[in-house]
C-alpha cells in the first residue's frame, strides 16, 4: 500500500549523501534492513520508483532515509535535495532480505552501507552490538558518511578502505581477497555484504575461497 509522507527536515551528511527525517504513519511498520520503493509526488517523477532502505528505528515516531545523490544520472536522486520540510513523498511496503542473523562482518561499498545502519543501530541501542565489524570501502575520505555514529557504536572494529585516496589514517586499495584476509580471523561467523554488484561479485567470491560456508553470507537477493 501506497502511503503519502510528510517531510520533517533535509540535512546533508557529505558532498553527496542526504539525510531524510518524515513523520511515520501510525500503522507503517518495518524491520532494521528493510527498504521500500519510494518516489515523488511530481507527476514527472511520480511513476519513478526506487528502492531506499530504513535508517531510523521501527519504534521511532519517524522515518529516516539516507539517500546518494547522483546529479550526473539526472534523475529522481537529483531531486530529492530540493526537497523542502513540509514536502510530501511516497511510500510502499516494507521489504527487503538483509536481515540480522547474528554477530558478524559487515562489508558495504559506499551506498550499500545503508541497509546496515538500522541494523547496527538497533544493536547498539539493545547492548548486542559486541562481536560486529563493518568494513566500508569508498573512493575517497570525503565520500565517508555516518562516520561518527559507526565509530561510536564499533570503535576499533569500523574500518575504512579508500580506493582512489591515499591517507595515514585509512587502508588503501580494493575490498579484495587480501584485505578482507587480513580483518577476517574467523571464517563461522556471518557476513553480511551489500555495494555495487561487481563489488558484491568479488566478495563473496573471496570470502568463498577463504572457507565461508555460502549459509553464513547474507546479500540482498538472498
Amino acid at each position: 500500500m501506497e502511503r503519502n509522507i510528510t517531510l520533517d527536515s533535509i540535512t546533508y551528511l557529505n558532498h553527496n549523501v542526504v539525510h531524510l527525517v518524515a513523520q511515520r504513519p501510525k500503522d507503517f511498520s518495518f524491520t532494521p534492513g528493510q527498504a521500500t520503493e519510494f518516489a515523488l509526488t511530481h507527476p514527472k517523477w511520480r511513476n519513478e520508483k526506487r528502492p531506499f532502505t530504513f535508517t531510523g528505528l521501527p519504534k521511532e515516531d519517524t522515518l529516516e532515509f539516507v539517500i546518494k545523490v547522483y546529479p550526473d544520472h539526472h534523475g529522481v536522486t537529483e531531486q530529492i535535495p530540493v526537497l523542502e520540510p513540509g514536502d510530501q513523498f511516497i511510500i510502499g511496503d516494507a521489504w527487503g532480505t538483509i536481515q540480522y542473523k547474528g554477530p558478524g562482518v559487515f562489508i558495504a561499498g559506499g551506498a550499500g552501507v545503508t541497509p546496515f545502519i538500522a541494523i547496527l543501530r538497533d544493536l547498539a541501542k539493545n547492548g548486542d552490538i559486541k562481536g560486529n565489524k563493518l568494513l566500508f570501502a569508498n573512493k575517497k575520505q570525503r565520500d565517508i558518511f555516518f562516520k561518527d555514529h559507526f565509530e561510536n557504536w564499533l570503535g576499533d572494529d569500523f574500518v575504512n578502505i579508500l580506493s582512489e585516496e591515499k591517507t595515514d589514517a585509512y587502508a588503501h586499495g580494493r575490498m579484495d581477497f587480501e584485505f578482507l584476509k587480513a580483518q577476517i580471523s574467523d571464517v563461522d561467523q556471518y557476513f553480511y555484504v551489500c555495494g555495487p554488484p561487481e563489488m558484491i561479485d568479488d566478495v563473496v567470491g573471496s570470502l568463498s575461497k577463504m572457507g565461508v560456508a555460502k549459509n553464513k553470507i547474507v546479500t540482498e537477493d538472498m
